[in-house]
């Protein structure tokens, strides 16, 4: 959780993987953001923001995509700007979701795979995905609005076995 009481700002989550050995399918994983509004935040989103899309006022957007990995590093990045979004907003959830054209693939397929999550300088996550190898896709963050208005970050790494789509759809889901 965020010790500062200020909150979070500019926060972006980045996610890196290897290509795909020679001859076999492009990998492609991708960064899912689901939005809560104050009233359900454990609801139905009130939007997604992944390769395709951004927010409607801008504030959570892909900065940079890629649909093979490329072994250079962190090669897709999402940014949310949590000093700018709407009051009526009371939680985020971002996940990372593999696609399955090229065959059922978890994490425990993509080599090098791997999510970073920071503000300015500051690590608020780093994790290799091993703890959820067998899922399909995972959360990884959870952003809730406290009392005073302020972001906080919590860890939320939760494997789910399904795809993108479906994901998209149960990922702030609560689970006992």
């Amino acid at each position: 959780m965020s010790g500062d009481s200020r909150g979070l700002g500019k926060v972006e989550v980045r996610i890196r993987w290897d290509p795909s050995p020679l001859g076999e399918p492009p990998r492609h994983l991708d960064i899912i953001a689901a939005t809560y509004s104050v009233d359900a935040p454990y609801g139905r989103p009130v939007y997604v923001v992944h390769y395709e899309s951004r927010s409607p006022d801008g504030t959570i957007n892909m900065s940079r995509h890629s649909e093979t990995g490329q072994g250079f590093g962190f090669v897709e990045v999402m940014v949310l700007e949590f000093d700018r979004l709407a009051s009526a907003y009371g939680r985020v959830v971002v996940g990372v979701a593999i696609h399955q054209d090229g065959g059922p693939r978890t994490f425990g397929d993509i080599a090098n795979a791997g999510v970073l999550v920071i503000e300015g300088y500051r690590e608020l996550l780093a994790d290799d995905f091993a703890g959820v190898a067998g899922s399909t896709a995972t959360t990884v963050a959870e952003f809730v609005r406290d009392d005073s208005g302020a972001w906080e970050f919590h860890e939320m790494v939760r494997g789910f076995d399904s795809d993108p789509v479906v994901f998209a759809a149960e990922m702030g889901s609560v689970r006992q």
